[in-house]
């Protein structure tokens, strides 16, 4: 006789044992609770919901206030009549950017800066914020990152969720190497004591205003030279520069086309922020390397990930974004710009009247405080105190505890309103 057949139910295993169920990418949960800039919203939500009759003044977050450039609203105009005929519809664009904005940008950001960049190395997207955050995607999990403490908090964040640290630990993530910018350093960081593989810089910085010089530049990118790192360099606050021995881009350094990538976008400078357009450029140089140290074309890596998941900003923005290099286009920009550095030198005004120190605001929208107490009771203080919204420096890394941001993209009489009511608080 053969053996007694099992019940069938006995050979069921429970789908936890088999693990078959969708599982998260767990990187995801060691990033702290909120983003920086969602827990301000909520706090501020809260003081408006508790006090209806005080017109809250928000110098926080770097979102600008001023209307599109004339120039780029008669253009936005005009290509969306191109749209709505058949003569002159246009369907899906290049990826990389329409040719007409590409070459404008070459001609307008880098030729008159002595610096030589290629339309095909310029690859038009709809943010910096996007271009920084996606642009490690094309890195190896185990690559050593140099990042500033305090920081624009996207940098640390994607790599946090492509798994590159370990927990939070101590204000920090453990297996990221951290550049403290202080007051001793003049905010501006330092060469790593360690090797690193890739070097996050800003200039002018987010959050604190600082701005490198040639030298200081010129030390970064012999750093990547030497050890075949990689810069990723953001530009984003490049037009607010005042000082015209300042860099506006990395490119004017030697040796930058072979290990630097530069971010820039036409958020801040031309009020882009809801329209959306900026540009990555990526040198043909540009190498980065294979397990076994063979070199890689970076510039078609970067385009080879940018036509599979982005499919291009639309026709009617990027003729707007031309626009900004035309003569009228230039001159509302710097008008724009001039206004907006004109907020910064009177914040810094007041907060030095009132003793306190301060960087940023002379080649940067963003005044940099140094309170010397708790970021978040500072914050706390001005909202509840004077209806105002500034950004806590422990937001951007445990260096900015101690310090508060406050962004001069406002209405000047918003800022003068704004000023009348903290300089109490500060005195």
């Amino acid at each position: 006789m053969g053996k007694p057949v099992e019940h069938p139910t006995a050979l069921i295993l429970t789908w936890k044992e088999y693990n078959v169920m969708i599982l998260a990418n767990e990187n995801f949960l060691k990033l702290q609770a909120s983003y920086l800039f969602s827990d301000i919203a909520k706090r501020v939500s809260a003081f408006q919901k508790n006090h209806p009759d005080i017109a809250v003044i928000k110098l926080g977050i770097g979102d600008v206030t001023s209307p599109l450039p004339p120039a780029c609203v008669e253009a936005f105009h005009t290509a969306i009549d191109e749209m709505a005929s058949a003569s002159t519809f246009r369907g899906y664009g290049p990826e990389q950017g329409y040719e007409f904005l590409r070459e404008a940008i070459a001609a307008g950001d880098y030729a008159p800066r002595k610096v030589t960049i290629a339309p095909e190395e310029i690859f038009v997207s709809d943010g910096a914020k996007c271009d920084t955050g996606n642009f490690q995607e094309l890195f190896a999990q185990d690559i050593r990152i140099a990042i500033p403490d305090p920081v624009y908090p996207v940098y640390v964040d994607t790599n946090v969720m492509a798994g590159r640290t370990g927990p939070f630990e101590d204000g920090a993530f453990t297996g990221l190497v951290y550049l403290p910018c202080t007051p001793e350093n003049q905010y501006l960081p330092a060469l790593p004591d360690e090797e690193v593989d890739l070097i996050y810089l800003c200039f002018p910085n987010n959050p604190t205003g600082a701005v490198a010089d040639r030298a200081c530049l010129q030390e970064w990118v012999d750093y990547a030279r030497e050890h075949k790192a990689l810069i990723l360099f953001d530009a984003a606050y490049e037009a607010f520069i005042r000082d015209p021995d300042i860099p506006r881009t990395i490119y004017e350094i030697e040796g930058a086309r072979e290990v630097a990538v530069e971010f820039r976008s036409f958020s801040k400078t031309a009020g882009f922020t809801g329209t959306r357009c900026a540009y990555t450029v990526v040198p043909k140089e540009c190498q980065i390397y294979t397990s076994h140290g063979e070199p890689i074309d970076l510039h078609a890596l970067w385009n080879r990930r940018h036509c599979t998941k982005f499919n291009g900003v639309s026709y009617p923005v990027q003729r707007a974004a031309e626009a900004i290099y035309s003569p009228g286009g230039q001159q509302q920009v710097k008008t724009l710009i001039n206004a907006y550095m004109e907020n910064a030198a009177r914040i810094r005004t007041v907060v030095t009247e009132a003793g306190y120190t301060c960087v940023g605001g002379e080649h940067s929208p963003y005044i940099w405080v140094h309170t010397g107490t708790d970021s978040w009771s500072f914050f706390d203080r001005l909202l509840k105190e004077a209806g105002v919204v500034t950004t806590p420096g422990v937001g951007f890394g445990s260096c900015g505890e101690g310090h508060i941001r406050i962004s001069a993209f406002n209405s000047r009489e918003n800022v003068e309103c704004a000023m009348d009511r903290i300089r109490p608080i500060l005195g």
